[in-house]
Formats: structure tokens, sequence, C-alpha cells
């Protein structure tokens, strides 16, 4: 029984993919993105590249996060369009840091976000105004200087009307990023302007000033739903059924929980809940924060619009155990935190304990049950992402 249903929900999806390929305008334009999740580097993080930089004799203000990082630059650089979520203001090169409740983070992270292949990112979260105007405007500074684009807060009213549109082979593809507000940091009255709050109103409007400007397709982020949850809070699923009907946003990329949620289709349209972590330390790791997507969305042109295709990737921030100076490592764990992308490494498990092994065996099946957990694996048609892509 078990094995027909597996036979029939392929059925589904390859008449999915079938009917697709057919509405495909023939020569018609498409190109690739790859979305991830938070970017939220703790203490720890800034301990470890301290520690590479020694090593590796690179980085800025001897802070190199380019070791962290490296397992996904593979999958990241070779989207057309890369887009991260910076959840956090960044301080100056030699700190000082914080870590939680209000970050500030070192701005070398940026350089090597830019590095990996990321395109752009989405600055509005609950934690964007933790060091007021000031960090935003210092954060988004950085951001040009590393050749990332923004979207999400803004350093004048002038630049908070602004639609961060990118050329993505030849066609003008739209970013916006919402948010709802913290209520530790809210944002003044006086400079409301400088974060944008979540809304349907609000973002109908963005994506409206984006179509005037010549945007061809609307990508939001949106920072929502309940931290720690894999399933969606009901206000999440409300919302994005509004938005899905009331506006013409092609796709919606979710944060905030810092464990995976779904990706389903609503109303035809993708929405990726949340990705998870792309990078984090928490202070009382749970093995799923550790856990996180990279979305891979193929939107090709057709006759009346666009066809998107959703794929993903399992990654995993492998964490060191604690142990007293002098000690030895426990059997099998690692040295250093890491991003790794769990389908190369358990495709080449060559000097993987089985401890390791079975840990990113866990993440890819945990991650895979999350992300389908709407249904997306028969009609909706969301697949792993190839392995002959790498």
């Amino acid at each position: 029984m078990a094995a027909a249903a597996v036979a029939i929900a392929a059925l589904t999806a390859a008449c999915a993919s079938g009917a697709s390929a057919s509405k495909v305008k023939p020569g018609g334009r498409s190109f690739t993105v790859a979305a991830a999740g938070d970017v939220l580097i703790h203490p720890e993080l800034v301990d470890q590249a301290a520690k590479d930089a020694k090593e590796t004799g690179e980085g800025e203000s001897g802070l190199d996060f380019g070791p962290m990082l490296a397992g996904v630059k593979p999958v990241i650089s070779k989207a057309d369009l890369a887009i991260c979520h910076m959840e956090t203001p960044v301080g100056t090169p030699k700190g000082p840091f914080e870590g939680y409740p209000e970050f500030l983070v070192p701005p070398q992270i940026l350089t090597t976000l830019k590095d990996v292949g990321y395109d752009t990112c989405s600055t509005a979260s609950n934690h964007t105004y933790d060091h007021g105007l000031t960090a935003v405007r210092r954060s988004l500074d950085a951001m040009d200087k590393a050749g990332l684009g923004h979207t999400g807060s803004a350093r004048t009213p002038e630049e908070a009307e602004r639609i961060n549109i990118r050329d993505v082979n030849g066609v003008k593809v739209a970013h916006l990023s919402y948010s709802w507000e913290s209520f530790l940091n809210p944002t003044p009255e006086k400079e409301k302007w400088a974060f944008n709050r979540l809304g349907t109103d609000a973002i109908k409007q963005a994506e409206a000033r984006a179509r005037k400007e010549g945007a061809e397709v609307v990508i939001l982020s949106v920072h929502w739903g309940l931290e720690h949850y894999n399933e969606p809070s009901v206000p999440q699923l409300r919302l994005a059924e509004r938005l899905t009907r009331e506006t013409g946003v092609d796709l919606v990329i979710g944060h905030h929980s810092h464990v995976v949620q779904p990706i389903q289709k609503v109303n035809g349209t993708w929405v990726a809940y949340s990705l998870g972590n792309q990078v984090a330390r928490h202070s009382s790791p749970t093995g799923l924060t550790e856990e996180g997507a990279i979305g891979w969305f193929e939107f090709r042109e057709t006759t009346g619009g666009w066809d998107v295709r959703a794929r993903y990737a399992t990654t995993l921030v492998d964490i060191p155990p604690e142990v007293e100076e002098g000690e030895k490592l426990p059997q099998g764990a690692v040295a250093d935190y890491r991003v790794v992308d769990v389908r190369r490494a358990v495709r080449d498990p060559d000097g993987l304990s089985s401890e390791r092994l079975a840990r990113y065996r866990l993440a890819a099946d945990r991650t895979r049950g999350f992300l389908y957990n709407r249904g997306a694996f028969g009609g909706d048609g969301l697949e792993e992402l190839s392995l002959e892509r790498d």
C-alpha cells in the first residue's frame, strides 16, 4: 500500500511538471534563485572566526568567516540571484560585539557573504533596531562597501521609498523585505520610515511601486511566525493566504523560527515558511536549530508570466562540543563550527566518522519531513536539488 502511494505521488508530481513544461515560452528567459535561512552571528561564531583567521592568515581585523561558510559556496555561487537574510546590525570591525538579546556583530561577515555568492540580503527583522538608527546606517554602509544589495531597512526617508530591483539574466527582479517589530527595541515614531513593518497593505503598495518601476518578478522576504516551531503558526498561514491571493508576489521566503518549516504552494505561489538558520549558535542548541535549507527556485518565462520550480538542499551547522582545555574531543566530534552541505557529505562520506554520518543523515531525513509536511511532495512538486548540479 505504501509503495502504491509513493508511485501515485510520483506520478502526480510528474504530471504537474509536464503541465508546467507545456506552458513555458519557447526561447523564453529563465533564471535561478537561491535563498537560505537566518545569518545569526553569536559570540561563539566570532571566536571561531578569530581562530580561523590565525590559521589562514586571512580576514579583516583578525576575523575570517570564510572557512565557516565555505561548505555552501558551491551551491550559493551557482544561482543567478542569491538572497541571504542578515538578521542583525553590524558594529565596527574591531568591536565591541554583542550577542542575544541585542546583537551587534562583525561587519566582516558581510564580506564573506559576498564571497560565498550572495547578491542581496533582507534586513528587516526583530533585531534590525537593536542599536538604533546609527547601527542601521552603519550596517547598510557596510553592505554597500561589500557589494551586497539590501532591502528592509533604510538610512533616509528617500531610501525607504526605493525598491531593490536587480537585472537577473535580462529580467528585472524586485526584492522586498518586511518583519514584525521588536517589543524590546521598537522603531521610534520619528524614524518609522527606517524599518519595513509587516502588513499586507504595505506589501501591496511596495509591490505596486516595484511593478511601476518595471519589475517583472517580485520576491518577498518575510520575518514572521514563532521561534522553534517546525509548523507555521495560524497567523503565518492566514498571511500567506492573503499575500498570495491579494498580491502578485511571485515567491515568499520566510525566516525567524530558527528551524525548518514547510515549503508549499499557496494559490499557485511558492511559500517557504522558514528556511531555518543558515548559520547560528544558539545558547541552547536543540539540533533542530542547526538544521537549515537552501531553497532553489527556477523561474521560466511562460506566455502569461512565470513558471517556478522549487527544490532544496539541506544544510547543517556542525557544532564542536564544550571541552575543558587540554581535554580530547569525544569520538566522532568536530573541532570547528562549519556549515555543511549535507547532500555532499552523505554522498562522499570518506573520512567521516560513523557518528557524523549518522548526524548528517538525521538532518537530511528531518529536513525532508518538515519541508514536505504540508503536501509539497505530490502535486506541488518540491524536489531535492540534484547531486549532479554540483
